[in-house]
This record gives C-alpha cells, sequence and structure tokens, in this order.
C-alpha cells in the first residue's frame, strides 16, 4: 500500500519521522506554509521559510525516496499584520516557477477577524491570477462553521474553480457545504485534539470518496505522521476494500495535486553534498 501524505508539516519533524514514513509506504508528501510555533516580524525571515521547504527540505525527504512538495503563503495565523502581509506576498510569485511549489496555501481564516479576510481574499486573487492550486485553512473549534461559511461566499464571489482548491480541517459539521459547492475536502487527523482516524473513517462511510483527501499534518503540537495509516487500518478494519484505500489515501491526493504538472511520485536525484 502507497500513500502519499498531502498536508505535512516537515520542519516541524526530525529525519527519522522521513524514513519512518518511507518503511510505512509513503512516497510523497505536500508541505503548506505555516505558523512557526511565533509570529514573525520581518519579511526575510518568511522568504527564508520558503527557501527552506522548496529547496531544504526535499533534499531530506530524497534521502528516503520521498518526493516533497510544498506551497507558499501567509499562513492565517500570522495574516492580521496587514503591512508584513503584503510585503510578503510581493516575494511570493518568484516562488511560483520553482519545480516543487505546488500552489498557495496555507491561506484563509483563524479568528474570522476583518484583517484575515483581507489577506484571504488578496491571496486568493493572486492565486486566480497566477492559476495556482489553493490550499485553505480553516478555523478549529467554535469559529469553524462561520469560518467556512465566510470561505465559500468569497470563493463563490471571486468565482473560484471547485476542482483547483482544497479546503481543509473540515469536520462532521463543515463537510457537507464544502463537498455540496465541489470544492475538495481535507480532514487533518491528530492523536488528541482537532479529527481522530475513527471519525474519519465515519465520514468516509457517510460522504464517500470522492474529492476527499486524509492528512495527518504532523505539526509542532502533540502529532504523528502515522495518523494516516491509522485511519487506513481503521477504514480496512471495516470491511472496505485495498481499491477504496488506494483511492483514499495516494489516488485522491494525486488527483488533486496532479493538477500542477510538476507533480510527481518518481523519486528524484539527489545532487551530490546537497544536505551535510
Amino acid at each position: 500500500m502507497y500513500y502519499i501524505q498531502p498536508h505535512y508539516h516537515g520542519i516541524s519533524r526530525t529525519t527519522d519521522d522521513y524514513e519512518r514514513m518511507a518503511q510505512a509506504g509513503v512516497v510523497a508528501v505536500a508541505e503548506p506554509s505555516f505558523w512557526a510555533g511565533f509570529d514573525r516580524r520581518y519579511p526575510g525571515t518568511f522568504i527564508d521559510y520558503f527557501r527552506q521547504i522548496s529547496e531544504f527540505e526535499p533534499t531530506r525527504a530524497a534521502l528516503y525516496g520521498i518526493r516533497h512538495f510544498c506551497w507558499v503563503a501567509v499562513n492565517p495565523k500570522e495574516s492580521e499584520n496587514i503591512a508584513l502581509s503584503r510585503e510578503v506576498m510581493a516575494a511570493m510569485p518568484g516562488f511560483f516557477d520553482k519545480p516543487t511549489v505546488l500552489g498557495i496555501g496555507e491561506i484563509g481564516l483563524n479568528k474570522n477577524t476583518r484583517n484575515e479576510m483581507i489577506i484571504f481574499q488578496e491571496q486568493m486573487e493572486m492565486a486566480l491570477k497566477h492559476r495556482q492550486l489553493v490550499l485553505i485553512h480553516t478555523p478549529h473549534l467554535r469559529d469553524k462553521l462561520k469560518g467556512t461559511i465566510l470561505t465559500l461566499d468569497l470563493l463563490r464571489e471571486l468565482r473560484a474553480d471547485p476542482d483547483r482548491v482544497w479546503i481543509d480541517h473540515v469536520e462532521e459539521h463543515t463537510i457537507k457545504p464544502v463537498l455540496d459547492a465541489g470544492f475538495w475536502a481535507g480532514m487533518t487527523l491528530y492523536p488528541q485534539t482537532k479529527m481522530s482516524p475513527r471519525r474519519a473513517a465515519d465520514m468516509l462511510e457517510l460522504y464517500g470518496l470522492d474529492r476527499l483527501l486524509v492528512n495527518s499534518s504532523a505539526d509542532w503540537g502533540p502529532s504523528s505522521p502515522f495518523t494516516l495509516q491509522e485511519c487506513a487500518a481503521e477504514y480496512r478494519q471495516r470491511g472496505h476494500s485495498e481499491q477504496e484505500l488506494l483511492d483514499v489515501f495516494h489516488n485522491n491526493p494525486a488527483r488533486f495535486l496532479g493538477q500542477n504538472p510538476k507533480f510527481s511520485i518518481r523519486p528524484i536525484q539527489m545532487a551530490q553534498g546537497s544536505i551535510a
């Protein structure tokens, strides 16, 4: 069984995780731009971060035969500072042609503030202008439903192509409006918070497999790259076929990410001396 991990924050993990993921069947990961655990103050800090995930992380993953791709964005948790966000956004198009950059993400909302909405809209407009795939973060806990509705309203206003937009962190009360609107829906699995592997398996059974993505995120907090495999094991134990497993955990992310022709699961030859 081969897996594609479509939302994975590799910079917060050790190299051992890449080795163990390869042993568990992961052939590719995609790393969205992310909050660093603290608010960054300078545009150059973001730009160096974009370089890290677009240039350095692929070399770590390649040591174990895993393809590493990424997204660039001002994450919603840091979009409250409009002036800083716009300085970072001015540099983002320079990354779109890099061989591992798939699009713009994570963008969206964290606390549904006015400033977040401004930067969300401006990044969406940039994505549409440059024909980039989009990964959208929806708020957690009590702000999730409101943030999801605001997100769908904005996407309709901008006439975004649902085929090219993935709305992540859906839960039981937000998955239906996302799918009904034709967008891709992502379920983010954590061992303690957010979506559990068992809940995700329930939702796969309730809503079918079309346009659903499952990911582990694996960030700075209590998390694991292997909740993806835990969900697959739960789904298998319920009697689902290997073809269904392959569709959910490999083919669906390949279908979405593969809309960018740069995406491939074929291993690449790593340059000599590219990692110490």
